[in-house]
């Protein structure tokens, strides 16, 4: 079977994320297990881009709500002071002007934030989406290439085992033998004989009949006690 190019792949990975709600993925621990270090090399760039995006994110998102903070509690004041400053009060004018001016930078600053408040969720779900298919693709190669390797080993345990089959079979065959010969040397010449051959594969040890049998062919063997 042909396999599948990598652009064809890529669009299958986009159509298959298509409408899905993706977690950020430097902030799930288990993609960090799923890649391991080696995997995560792969991904680093993006991986350091969204993690850059998200760190932005905060900051912005901390200093936007301090800055509304500090705008309320000036406007607050000003509120307080405004009946004594339209009263000819000097020094609540001054006030009421420097935290006009507070008020004003807290403003300017919040417009600034504006435009990264929109556009940065948008860019961490693009590169986080990017993320998800080159991550995807990692783990479908390592699958694939996973999946080579066991059929290969597969191939190769089916082969060692007919050949340990066979090699069993040789093996019960050649003890059988060996088996049959020591039987009948032990009764053509006897068991003093057959102990001076240097039999580094006893078939008593190794057949599970052959001991019993020449302990009962010993037995037999022996002369009636006359006592």
């Amino acid at each position: 079977m042909a396999k599948s190019s990598g652009k064809d792949k890529e669009n299958s990975f986009r159509d298959s994320l298509l409408g899905k709600e993706i977690p950020v993925l430097t902030l799930d621990n288990k993609w960090y297990k799923l890649l391991g270090e080696v995997g995560r090399e792969n991904v680093k760039p993006l991986e350091l881009q969204l993690n850059e995006l998200l760190k932005r994110q905060g900051k912005i998102n901390s200093e936007t709500k301090e800055i509304k903070k500090i705008k309320k509690r000036y406007m607050e004041e000003i509120v307080t002071l405004v009946d004594a400053a339209s009263n000819g009060d000097a020094s609540a004018e001054k006030k009421v002007a420097d935290n006009k001016r507070i008020v004003e930078d807290c403003n300017r600053k919040l417009e600034e934030y504006e435009d990264e408040i929109v556009d940065i969720p948008r860019e961490i779900n693009e590169v986080n989406r990017k993320l998800m298919l080159v991550t995807m693709e990692h783990c479908y190669e390592t699958m694939q290439d996973n999946t080579d390797d066991i059929e290969e080993l597969d191939e190769w345990l089916t082969s060692v085992r007919i050949e340990l089959k066979k090699n069993l079979i040789r093996k019960q065959e050649k003890e059988a033998k060996n088996h049959q010969i020591y039987s009948y040397m032990h009764d053509i010449f006897g068991p003093e004989v057959v102990e001076l051959f240097d039999l580094r594969y006893n078939p008593e040890e190794h057949h599970p009949m052959t001991k019993a049998e020449l302990e009962k062919k010993k037995e037999n063997e022996q002369p009636p006690n006359t006592n």
